[in-house]
């Protein structure tokens, strides 16, 4: 069988039973995250066109737009919406092997069909661990291969993720789910040239795939067929995207009993994943900058310790001079000058004129990097920061990537996200923790829209 042939077999046969609780509720902390991103993105107008756009697809009124109180609108066009909402901020959880963000495809994906089939929450659950694993272990069968052939691996990999959640939630059989497989390769893709002009490309990407899954199942489901070869065929997935060729055992590997889904990790900062262990480090300096009555005005230079793989995406030496927020997003320069000047990093941080800082500028021009060699997947290197102070003092601070955010740390998150702790997000985020005994998905995404009302009224 081929590879195409192992996933849909697989994701066709998840039950309940079958899955453990402990990835189902995995599965559940990701949708909540994802959900408050949204959120927090249709709060600040962070991807507004793409929201008009889908509101003015329209279609039939099948499918929410999370946060907004507008109409219904076909599936793909509210998982557009969708995906460019829980993407917008970059705060969106991320798998460091794979270096993917696949909440942020197959979230959309599986609430849009979800909602349009009526599917009960339990069956929205196995749909997102399907599509989940699918996007994880896809991606990370060729790590950072992707991103240096200038390709964004959330669009990439993460419409096969969208395809197989859309055609378990349709009741595709199994050779349709393989056709949609098939057909969802031909729209894999998204182009890294945005992180070289400030464009703000990428948060389109994760919509795009999510409604370019949807519309490959649609595809299939109406007989259309795709190649099942699509993975491992000479002109299939990884060839092309990935120059080179694929060993199935490096997606199938321990299918169903080792979940790659549990390793996503949720952000503490919204900002390119390779940026965090080095954020942490700043954190330890600050604590210890103040303890001596250092300020960051006293810094004459930074060096910072990074993983080869981190050099060519946030480390240029361009990226010390960003433009827009999107490239302050992915500057370790900027954004760790911004955290030993602030003292902490967060959504206000990357507002809108945020480049023009001067202090901030200033200091990002003062750090230097040495490449270093690790072991595992470069976004869990940890990070070592030595920091010359005038008089010739010196700092020196350690500090790894957050695996993942605790249970308290990650509800903290998403009712930030939501503008604040109200009656009705202590409501949305209880529904989604406990989402498979929901029966409908309809109520759920009514209440998004209340959240981000009573949000917006909060800030």
């Amino acid at each position: 069988m081929t590879v195409a042939t192992h996933l849909a077999l697989w994701a066709l046969g998840l039950t309940e039973k079958n899955t453990p609780d402990d990835v189902r509720d995995a599965a559940c902390r990701h949708l909540l995250d994802g959900v408050g991103n949204a959120i927090a993105a249709f709060r600040l107008g962070a991807a507004q066109p793409a929201v008009t756009v889908a509101a003015g697809l329209g279609g039939p009124r099948k499918a929410s737009v999370i946060g907004s109180t507008g109409p219904r609108i076909s599936p793909p066009a509210a998982a557009f919406a969708n995906g460019a909402l829980v993407h917008a901020l970059d705060f969106d959880d991320a798998h460091p092997a794979g270096l993917v963000h696949a909440t942020a495809v197959v979230l959309p994906a599986a609430f849009a069909v979800g909602q349009e089939t009526r599917s009960s929450g339990a069956e929205v659950v196995l749909a997102a661990v399907a599509g989940l694993e699918a996007v994880c272990r896809i991606a990370s069968a060729a790590p950072h291969a992707f991103h240096a052939r200038g390709v964004h691996a959330t669009g990439a990999a993460g419409v096969f993720g969208a395809a197989l959640a859309a055609a378990r939630l349709m009741g595709l059989g199994m050779d349709r789910t393989v056709n949609a497989l098939g057909i969802a390769g031909s729209s894999a893709g998204g182009l890294l040239e945005c992180l070289n002009t400030g464009a703000s490309t990428m948060q389109l990407h994760p919509g795009q795939a999510a409604a370019n899954g949807i519309l490959a199942a649609r595809l299939a489901a109406a007989g259309a067929s795709g190649p099942e070869t699509v993975f491992e065929g000479d002109f299939g997935f990884y060839r092309v995207h990935a120059d080179r060729e694929l060993s199935p055992h490096q997606i199938l590997g321990g299918l169903g009993e080792r979940w790659e889904l549990a390793d996503i990790a949720a952000k503490p900062y919204p900002c390119a994943q390779l940026i965090h262990a080095s954020l942490n480090a700043g954190a330890r300096a600050v604590e210890h900058m103040a303890e001596a009555g250092l300020g960051a005005d006293s810094v004459e230079a930074i060096k910072v310790s990074v993983p080869r793989e981190a050099l060519a995406l946030v480390c240029g030496p361009d990226k010390a001079y960003p433009r827009t927020v999107h490239e302050a997003k992915y500057s370790l320069a900027w954004s760790l000058a911004a955290m030993l000047t602030d003292g902490s990093v967060g959504v206000d941080t990357y507002s809108e004129g945020c480049t023009r800082r001067t202090q901030v500028s200033l200091l990002a021009q003062r750090v230097r990097f040495v490449q270093v060699r690790g072991d595992g997947p470069p976004a869990t290197a940890p990070a070592r920061l030595t920091l010359r102070f005038k008089g010739g003092r010196q700092l020196r601070v350690e500090a790894a990537a957050v695996a993942t955010l605790s249970d308290t740390a990650l509800a903290a998150k998403f009712h930030a996200n939501a503008g604040g702790m109200t009656p009705e997000s202590d409501q949305l985020a209880a529904r989604i923790r406990a989402l498979s005994t929901v029966r409908s998905l309809g109520p759920l995404l009514d209440l998004t829209a209340r959240v981000a009302s009573a949000g917006q009224a909060v800030s």
